[in-house]
């Protein structure tokens, strides 16, 4: 009996062939990253299954599987080429492969000159991608499958990044968007992120063949992609086990299945963590850490009584909205901070509103706004300027030092750099096609371990062995975070490991200088990432220099708009 392993991100397939080459057996299972001991538990059901004495042969294959089958001497296959092998079998007229897994996705062109496209850093139309927008919907992928087949109308939504997804689909429920057509929408994001992101220009055409979880359980995926590419694809008998049946058609020799699962029985996974210094040594480093941050403070006042002239900045960003009232002496009056819920509008009325409402004598002499609602906003409440973030946010941080020579703002879902040189901006760094690193990423991970953002950084303070997880998609970052929960480490060392990736995210994915140096000394921080006094820390220890972080950082775009403001009435 000729034994296919395919252990993919998210689950293991086996199948076991006789000597005819007919499927006798298969399995499908999600392993939940409890990937050697699934393994184990797939070996020791195929050997159960079958007479005593039966003799096996073993190949493993899948994105898992490779350092399980290296530790313990067994035979491997790369999972494209076990794919190729097996549909050179099952279909050989292919002409195009096109492959969606839980964290992966190919297109394999198997006509004229093979090729392979792979997804690398990340996982956005993938199975967790989703997943992830089915929780959102509060579905199931099944029924956002069965919701899909009565859709009348498509939205658009960004694929190439869960959380960006999350910010185009939640105004649409707000809105009351059918879950109909939002799943339609969802499928057909995949499709564009697919096509764009492996294709590439290059043409799909001919045998189309559909593989994978997400391909063979959602019909509605597999019309999606019919009608982009104009085709009639087919999904296959055994879509499922395409890897492991060709994984089991390269057997070669062979095995002795019961000391294989006393080997992976014995094996631990090869993935260690690598772990980071402490953010803090102690509470006195921390308190001192914290009076330093404290003296980088506004001035205040109260509008109750105020008779002096008032201007007004509004912040309309990408997950919430900042406003704030100052006066003639640039004091900070008033303020607000409140998630956006998908529609600035109402939030911006309500809180002016209160404003008239509480001091009906306010003259409000000036008033400017910025951020993505820019232009809404500005047309609802008919005010006086609109003012490009870049210049709003260099203003405010210019006021706070003057001769500053680099900004970083982190906010929900965007990252802004600007390098200052003769107080103007001389360049400009920003995040495109990934969100990971900014607020909404830590967010995501708070909610999923049952902690508030606030809760979860605080708790990676004092953490004695952050553990390094890099800087990845957050889908791929959340297979991450359950290798190291299953790895035994600690919440609190995954909070620490995680504020500092949002530091090396924004460091060496989106700024990538040549060194640190050239940042610069002067530095002001700010948005509302930067509030967490992990991630503060954490840039600090990174950068080797401590920098400026106004108490006001979430509000930094509102206040240099109110500053604008003055300066525009004047």
């Amino acid at each position: 009996m000729r034994i296919g392993l395919d252990v993919g991100s998210t689950t293991i397939k086996s199948v076991v062939l006789d000597q005819a080459g007919a499927i006798v057996y298969s399995a499908y299972e999600r392993h939940f990253s409890q990937i050697t001991a699934k393994t184990v538990e797939a070996l020791k059901k195929i050997r159960d299954y079958f007479p005593l004495g039966t003799e096996f042969g073993l190949v493993i294959s899948g994105s898992a599987g490779m350092g399980m089958a290296e530790n313990c001497s067994l035979d491997f296959v790369q999972e494209v080429y076990a794919t190729k092998v097996s549909a050179s079998k099952q279909a050989p007229d292919t002409d195009v492969i096109i492959e969606l897994g839980g964290e992966d996705a190919k297109i394999i062109y198997l006509q004229g000159a093979m090729e392979a496209r792979m997804n690398g850093s990340c996982a956005g139309g993938t199975g967790a991608f989703i997943d992830q927008m089915a929780t959102l919907l509060n579905i199931t992928p099944d029924e956002m499958n069965a919701y899909a087949q009565n859709s009348s109308k498509l939205y658009t939504i960004a694929s190439r990044c869960g959380v960006f997804a999350k910010s185009d689909i939640q105004p649409l429920i707000n809105q009351g968007a059918d879950k109909r057509d939002i799943s339609a929408s969802i499928f057909r994001a995949v499709v564009n992120q697919t096509i764009g992101g492996l294709a590439q220009g290059r043409a799909i055409r001919g045998n189309v063949l559909y593989l994978g979880g997400p391909l063979t359980f959602m019909s509605e995926l597999r019309k999606s992609f019919d009608q982009a590419l104009g085709v009639k694809g087919f999904c296959p008998e055994h879509s499922l086990y395409f890897v492991a049946l060709g994984a089991a058609l390269c057997v070669k020799h062979p095995s002795d299945l019961d000391q294989v699962i006393e080997q992976l029985s014995r094996y631990e996974s090869a993935h260690e963590f690598d772990t980071l210094p402490p953010l803090f040594e102690s509470e006195d480093a921390y308190e001192q850490f914290r009076r330093r941050h404290a003296q980088a403070d506004v001035r205040r006042g109260k509008l109750e009584g105020y008779t002096g002239r008032t201007y007004l900045g509004i912040d309309a960003g990408s997950t919430t909205v900042k406003a704030v009232i100052i006066g003639e002496e640039q004091e900070i009056l008033d303020s607000m901070y409140q998630s956006n819920s998908g529609n600035p509008v109402p939030i911006v009325r309500e809180y002016l509103r209160q404003v008239y409402e509480r001091y009906p004598e306010i003259r409000i002499a000036g008033s400017c706004v910025t951020g993505y609602g820019e232009d809404i906003i500005r047309n609802a409440f008919s005010l006086d300027f609109g003012l490009v973030e870049t210049m709003a946010h260099m203003k405010a941080a210019q006021a706070f030092m003057p001769d500053v020579e680099f900004i970083i703002d982190i906010g929900g879902q965007d990252m802004k750099c600007f390098r200052i040189r003769n107080s103007a901006i001389d360049n400009i760094y920003l995040n495109e096609a990934c969100s990971s690193g900014c607020g909404s990423f830590l967010q995501t991970f708070a909610g999923a371990l049952h902690y508030t953002a606030e809760e979860f950084s605080r708790l990676g303070l004092f953490a004695r062995n952050a553990v390094d997880l890099g800087s990845r998609c957050t889908v791929f970052m959340n297979s991450s975070v359950k290798q190291a929960q299953k790895d035994g480490v600690s919440t609190e060392d995954i909070s620490a490991g995680l504020s500092i990736s949002v530091v090396k995210n924004a460091i060496y994915k989106v700024i990538r200088p040549s060194s640190v140096e050239e940042l610069g000394k002067r530095i002001v921080v700010q948005g509302g990432t930067f509030l967490n006094d992990a991630v503060l820390r954490a840039f600090e220890q990174e950068l080797g220099l401590e920098v400026v972080r106004p108490v006001i950082a979430g509000l930094m775009g509102a206040y240099g708009c109110a500053l604008e403001a003055m300066e525009g009435a004047l």
